[in-house]
């Protein structure tokens, strides 16, 4: 009992002695602490940003639409040998659904440049024809009015849906739910309005300014019930590669030999994003610890010049009974505090950060659901390697200074 007292006191008497020597060296001791509040907090910020742009390209892709494989035909500059019997039929898409167990819904779209008329203006738009399952499988959200239903589709209803950018320049300050529209030769009448999920911003057949109608309707602008892009959506992730394979082979098995179709899925595209964020975590990470090594480095340098400041005070130590221990354990004490201490506002300073944005995002109505992740993993690494580069880098120091003899101590000036 009487020795864990003695161990207690011990390292009480260590600590003390360690904030002692801080306090008198507070500017020191603050400046020394500075690299490794950035490095500590550049380890936190980093995995927080790496997880956050994962997360959110992730998000990007899968929004996109969930196990989507999508098919077209290769149009190149030798367009001109293409044929009407190369292009994906509705016939392509029926046997999509029964050649292949495990698609879950397939759709196809076609799109053509056209022009709106409304309240007496006339507005360049991408025209759209759609399939069943089309908002299934792109994952459209229909915040005004409705969808298409199947009595719409089967009978080629003259109605449509509007993007919202379309429906705000249309009509503005109305309800377009409702409203009359001249697309081209035809009047039809607005159902709904929608958005994309995620925004593509164009890249897909749905541009800003667009017109969805059923796809029936499109043989009266085009003359063809020819689907431009077909998507198939897999029942799993994991069947993802293999119905990508298959819509390949019906395809070709399908058509001519001389016709060749782009046959592509998200993974590869989720696999890429996925080895940047990887390889860009490594990289800031990399970065974190150098400022880690530098500041390890400044903490060294300062514990050096102390212990040669502190030689009279070492050698009374020693003289009074002091065993090399103590020494070394003050002083790796010392290092340790501003380590330490240094990491802890370094981390809190990075938490602070995330947490602001979070709440700053929960106001923003386009941000509903973006969230800044803070990793807590990355805060005890973050707290771990710092102090450990403020003990790593201070026993030199703590060494050099248990090793002073007591007499040359004492005769030190």
């Amino acid at each position: 009992m009487s020795n864990l007292r003695n161990k207690s006191e011990y390292w009480n008497e260590t600590w003390h002695l360690a904030l002692q020597a801080l306090r008198a060296n507070k500017l020191r001791a603050a400046l020394t602490m500075l690299g490794v509040i950035i490095g500590s907090g550049c380890i936190v910020l980093v995995v927080t940003v790496a997880l956050a742009g994962k997360r959110y390209i992730i998000t990007q892709i899968e929004g996109v639409g969930s196990n989507l494989v999508y098919a077209g035909i290769t149009r190149s500059n030798n367009s001109s040998r293409l044929t009407l019997g190369d292009e994906i039929s509705l016939g392509d898409m029926e046997a999509m659904k029964t050649q292949i167990p495990q698609v879950a819904v397939v759709a196809g779209a076609s799109d053509i440049p056209m022009t709106v008329v409304a309240a007496g203006v006339e507005r360049p738009v991408k025209l759209v024809g759609v399939t069943d399952g089309f908002q299934q499988i792109r994952r459209l959200v229909v915040f005004r009015g409705r969808y298409f239903d199947p009595d719409d589709m089967m009978t080629h209803s003259k109605v449509c849906l509007l993007t919202q950018e379309l429906a705000e320049r249309v009509f503005p300050r109305q309800d377009p739910v409702g409203q009359e529209i001249r697309v081209g030769d035809l009047r039809f009448s607005v159902i709904g309005v929608f958005r994309e999920r995620i925004s593509t911003f164009g890249e897909t057949e749905i541009a800003r300014e667009s017109v969805l109608i059923p796809f029936g309707l499109m043989t009266y602008y085009t003359g063809t019930e020819y689907i431009r892009t077909l998507y198939v959506q897999a029942d799993s992730p994991e069947a993802v590669p293999g119905v990508t394979q298959q819509v390949a082979e019906v395809l070709t098995g399908r058509h001519r030999p001389g016709a060749e179709y782009d046959v592509e899925n998200l993974a590869s595209l989720l696999d890429s994003a996925r080895k940047i964020s990887e390889a860009l975590t490594v990289l800031l990470v990399v970065i974190a610890l150098i400022a880690l090594t530098i500041s390890g480095i400044g903490i060294m340098n300062i514990m050096l010049v102390t212990v040669t400041e502190r030689t009279r005070e070492i050698g009374i130590r020693k003289a009074v009974g002091a065993p090399r221990d103590a020494i070394l354990y003050q002083f790796l004490m010392e290092a340790f505090l501003i380590s330490g201490t240094g990491a802890v506002i370094g981390i809190l300073i990075a938490v602070s950060i995330p947490v602001a944005i979070n709440l700053v995002l929960r106001v923003i109505p386009e941000a509903v659901g973006i969230r800044v992740p803070v990793s807590w993993v990355s805060v005890v690494l973050a707290f771990v390697v710092s102090c450990s580069t403020g003990i790593l880098f201070g026993y030199l120091p703590a060494s050099r200074a248990a090793s002073l003899h007591p007499t040359d101590s004492l005769r030190y000036e």
